[in-house]
Parts: structure tokens; C-alpha cells; sequence
């Protein structure tokens, strides 16, 4: 799964934190930046990515010396925003801010692309990564992942689980846990994750498969019941409940968000952006937040998001094919 080339990836920060930046590397200090960086996040403000972007912009804008300016262009799954950052001059004054799906998979769920997604963007950092939480809803009676598992192949097809929409994480975590488990459970498209938590929290619909920071006030004020966290060691923000390994299922799955540049932009310039990122995420007062709602920070550099982007598309290419995904 994609979750082991994430931590094998943390090896590579402290390399990272002590390589040269761009004004040591002998470039011109005026030379970038010279005016202010748009950060484009291809989805609408207050979602996770554009959380993590404004999170860490002020960071960089201290660090590097221009303001960085969250530009959010929302549509089509994402493809707008990235193909507006892929269409861009390759100078560093257009950045893009994105989960995996405009990155490496919106190309095997939507029939045609407005940019090549293999060649489009260079690669910069991790942001962070989401750990997904398998929950249910309160008024079902499944107290473990294993008795939700056994009601699934008790019942083929009739058990329901929400996402925030078909090809988005939630939808693809199901597949995988699907067939993980070898079971099969009607997927509920909503117009996001937080109407699916809502319904799960009604108990109009009998599951969701989470990010982490999105349910875990639910899960705390019992709003819903979590079995299993889809990670490899348990959670500390939830750490009485099990990882699905535990439980007996082989199913790990976190949603990756990043930063890219358009393909071409100078290596000093990716190299000197992912070290500020990497510094922005050390910061308690930015990176301990995030992580107190249960994200895990990234940081990691170019080569080793390149390697987490390339895995993400041979992990879930198989899947969605097999399922016959396509966008809404």
C-alpha cells in the first residue's frame, strides 16, 4: 500500500532540513522570489488541502521574503486549478496545492484531461498525509470490524457506504477495504464528506470510510462509533481504537496532499520552496495544530513525494478499473 513508501519517505527529512538553500546554493538572493507566489488549490476554501496551504504560507512568505497567496480554483474534481498551474511559466510564481487526485489518479476516472498528468508538474513536497478511520453509525449494531465484516458477507450489496463522491478518497478507501475484505457494499456518492457524516450521523447510511481530521470531533462527542483506523500503528488522537491489521484485515489508507511546481521549474527553486515547507511543518504553532486533529505531517522533499505520486497511481489505477469509477 501507499502508506509504506510513506514512512520509508520520512528518512529522507533530515537530509532535506540539512541540504544547502537557494541563496546558499550561489544563486542571486533577489533572484527568487522577486515578487509575490500564488499557491493554487484546485478545491474550495476550508477542505484539507487549502488548510494545509494557508497553513504554511505565511511560513513561506517569512522565510523566502514575498508573500504566498492561496488562489483556490475549484472544478471538474480539481483538473481546473492544476491545469491552470500546469499552463503556467515554469518560474516559481505558480505553485499548486492538491490531494493525489489531480496529481496522479483524475486521469484514470475522467474520460479526457486538459493536461497530461505524467509530464505536467515537478514535483516539491508532502504536506501531509490523512490517515482514514472506518466508522458506523451509532443505532447499527456492529461493535468491531470484524462483526461489520461478517454482516457485509451476510448481507451482499445491502450494507451502505458514504463518501464525499465517486473517484474522491472515501470512495477509493471503500474499493480497497472491499476488497480487502472480500465484501460487497453499495457505495453513496454525497457532494462531499461532510453531508455523508451527517447522514452516518442520522443513520440514514451504515458507514463511512474518513479522513481522520474530518470525524474526529463525531467520533469524540460519540456522534458516530469508529472500529479500525486504516494505519499501521494506532493513532494517539484515538488510541483506543484499533488499527485494521489488528482486526484481522490487511487494509492501510491515507489521502496524501502536496505541493508541485509546472514541469520545467528550476531545481533550486522546488529545492528552496520544499525546504521552507519542511521548516513551516516543524513549527508547533503550525504543524502541531495539524497533527493534533490526527494528520501526519510530510515534509519528505522532491524525490521522495515524486516515488509517493508514482505509487499512488500504481496502487489505485487496478482499482478503479476494476471498479469502472468515473467522475459525477
Amino acid at each position: 500500500m501507499a502508506t509504506i513508501t510513506r514512512r520509508a519517505a520520512l528518512a529522507a527529512v533530515p537530509a532535506l532540513l540539512a541540504a544547502p538553500s537557494l541563496r546558499a546554493q550561489g544563486a542571486n538572493p533577489g533572484a527568487y522570489p522577486s515578487k509575490p507566489v500564488r499557491i493554487v488549490v484546485p478545491f474550495p476554501p476550508g477542505g484539507l488541502v487549502d488548510v494545509l496551504a494557508r497553513s504554511v504560507s505565511q511560513s513561506l512568505a517569512t522565510r523566502l521574503g514575498q508573500p504566498f497567496v492561496v488562489d483556490n480554483r475549484a472544478g471538474a474534481g480539481g483538473n481546473i486549478g492544476a491545469d491552470l498551474v500546469a499552463k503556467a511559466a515554469p518560474d516559481g510564481y505558480t505553485l499548486l496545492a492538491s490531494s493525489m487526485g489531480p496529481l496522479a489518479v483524475n486521469q484514470f476516472i475522467y474520460p479526457s484531461m486538459p493536461y497530461d498528468t505524467n509530464a505536467a508538474f515537478a514535483p516539491i513536497t508532502l504536506l501531509a498525509t490523512t490517515p482514514k478511520v472506518i466508522c458506523v453509525a451509532n443505532n447499527r449494531p456492529w461493535r468491531s470490524l470484524a462483526e461489520l465484516v461478517a454482516a457485509a458477507k451476510a448481507r451482499p450489496g445491502q450494507l451502505t457506504a458514504g463518501s464525499a463522491g465517486s473517484g474522491s478518497s472515501l470512495h477509493l478507501a471503500l474499493e480497497l477495504f472491499k476488497g480487502a475484505t472480500g465484501t460487497d457494499i453499495q457505495h453513496v456518492p454525497y457532494r462531499g464528506a461532510a453531508p455523508a457524516v451527517t447522514d452516518l450521523v442520522s443513520g440514514n447510511i451504515d458507514m463511512v470510510i474518513d479522513n481522520v481530521p474530518n470525524i474526529l470531533a463525531q467520533i469524540r462527542g460519540n456522534g458516530v462509533r469508529a472500529l479500525a483506523v486504516a494505519t499501521e500503528k494506532r493513532l494517539p488522537q484515538l488510541p483506543d481504537i484499533p488499527t485494521a491489521t489488528e482486526a484481522g484485515v490487511n487494509f492501510r489508507f491515507g489521502t496524501a496532499f502536496g505541493m508541485a511546481a509546472p514541469a520545467g521549474t528550476p531545481d533550486a527553486i522546488i529545492t528552496a520552496v520544499a525546504e521552507a515547507v519542511a521548516t513551516a511543518l516543524q513549527d508547533p504553532a503550525i504543524g502541531g495544530k495539524l497533527a493534533e486533529q490526527g494528520t501526519i505531517l510530510g515534509g519528505q522533499g522532491p524525490r521522495a513525494f515524486a516515488a509517493l505520486v508514482e505509487e499512488e497511481k500504481r496502487t489505485l489505477e487496478p482499482v478503479i478499473k476494476r471498479a469502472n469509477i468515473r467522475a459525477d
